[in-house]
């Protein structure tokens, strides 16, 4: 679907814009045995933002066996079917619905696909460019947060603490620093 958003393209300038891999993440994070944050990142995604001149729309997806944490226990248990599922639902997928823009702040209103269920997702942040690169390119750099409920999800694993509370929290951070080149 795309957006009607002419606000958003004077900050997003028209043009076919792929994500540079080497200089973007997309991290993820929620609360841990009460007391802290964990973190985790999707380490292999992919993205594009086209812009016409009157509409723009940002897609991204993620192999959900690309999830990267510390642990190699816990990264396999994130991929098990308690929690992402990956062998029956392979891919993270968001798309934009709506891209508004005032200055450089931007909040894209999107569906985030996870699990084989698609729910809405707001993502509010900034946009930064674009600026010429030594190399003859353009880039754009977006960063963008959102936060989902992941029982919406069906991702419903977790274990009572013995003094009241719970190991996982049910919000979940998405935070996705990117760094856009325009294609020619």
């Amino acid at each position: 679907m795309s957006t009607r958003a002419a606000d958003a393209t004077a900050t997003i300038p028209a043009g076919e814009w792929r994500v540079d891999p080497v200089h973007s993440t997309i991290g993820f994070s929620a609360r841990h045995m009460v007391v802290n944050t964990f973190r985790g990142e999707l380490g292999e995604f992919t993205g594009r933002v086209t812009s016409d001149g009157s509409e723009v729309r940002l897609e991204a997806a993620a192999p959900v066996a690309g999830i990267t944490t510390r642990d190699p226990n816990l990264t396999a248990h994130l991929a098990s079917p308690d929690f992402l599922d990956a062998e029956r639902h392979p891919e993270v997928r968001f798309t934009s619905t709506a891209v508004r823009a005032d200055g450089d702040r931007l909040t894209v209103e999107g569906m985030l696909a996870m699990r084989g269920i698609e729910r809405p997702l707001t993502l509010t942040g900034s946009v930064s460019g674009p600026v010429e690169d030594p190399f003859g390119g353009v880039r754009l750099g977006l960063v963008l947060e959102g936060t989902f409920d992941r029982r919406d999800f069906g991702i419903d694993w977790n274990a009572p603490l013995p003094g009241g509370g719970f190991v996982l929290g049910n919000e979940v951070t998405l935070t996705a620093q990117i760094e856009l080149v325009r294609e020619d």
